[in-house]
C-alpha cells in the first residue's frame, strides 16, 4: 500500500467539492445564550475553516476577500436578529473606520463600504451549523434601499439570491446607522 505525505494528503481531500467534505462536529456545551466566551471561541476555531472552505468553494469575490478585512468584534456573538445564529462582521478598508465608531445619527457610510456577516447557525441536535455569509454593499444608485445592495454566499458557496425588500425592510429600522446594525456591545471592536 502506497503512503501519502501529510502535504499530498491534504491536496487531495481540499481537492473535492466543499459538499463531499465531512462537516465537522461542534456540539454547543450549553444554549447558545448562555455560552462563555471560551466556549463562543471554540464554538468558531471548530467552524471557522469549514465555513471558509464553503464560502470560497465557487470563487465569489468577496468570499475570497473578506477574512482580510477588519473583524468588528472579538468574537461571534447572537445578535437576535438573522434567525438566532451567531454573527461575525467583517468591513473592508473603505468603511471600517465609519462602521467601527459604531455611530448613531446623521452621517452616510462611504460608497464602496462592504460589510461580510458570517452566521453560524445550530441544529436541533445542538452542533453547529455554517449558515450563509450575508453582504451589504453601499452604492450610489439604490434610492429604494438607502444605498445599500444587498447579497449573499450560501455555506456551499453558490450565490444567494436574496430580495432586497425583505432585507432592507428590517434594515430601515436602523435609520439612526445608516440601515446597519451593529454586533451586540459586548463584542464590539475597540475602536
Amino acid at each position: 500500500m502506497r503512503r501519502l505525505s501529510m502535504p499530498a494528503l491534504a491536496a487531495v481531500l481540499f481537492s473535492f467539492p466543499v459538499s463531499a467534505q465531512e462537516a465537522p462536529t461542534c456540539a454547543l456545551p450549553a444554549d447558545r445564550y448562555d455560552m462563555t466566551a471560551e466556549q463562543i471561541d471554540a464554538m468558531y476555531d471548530c467552524m471557522s475553516d469549514y465555513m471558509i472552505q464553503g464560502y470560497q468553494a465557487e470563487g465569489d469575490e468577496i468570499a475570497m476577500a473578506y477574512r482580510g478585512w477588519t473583524q468588528a468584534s472579538i468574537r461571534p456573538a447572537v445578535a437576535g436578529v438573522h434567525g438566532e445564529r451567531f454573527l461575525n462582521t467583517f468591513v473592508n478598508d473603505v468603511g471600517a473606520e465609519q462602521y467601527l465608531r459604531f455611530e448613531e445619527g446623521d452621517f452616510e457610510m462611504p460608497v464602496g463600504s462592504i460589510l461580510a456577516k458570517e452566521m453560524i447557525g445550530i441544529r436541533d441536535n445542538g452542533d453547529a451549523r455554517r449558515a450563509p455569509l450575508l453582504i451589504m454593499t453601499k452604492v450610489d444608485d439604490a434610492p429604494e434601499t438607502d444605498g445599500w445592495r444587498y447579497s449573499g454566499v450560501q455555506p456551499t458557496g453558490q450565490a444567494l439570491r436574496v430580495s432586497q425588500s425583505f432585507c432592507h425592510d428590517c434594515h430601515v429600522n436602523f435609520d439612526a446607522s445608516d440601515s446597519m446594525g451593529y454586533p451586540v456591545e459586548e463584542v464590539r471592536a475597540p475602536n
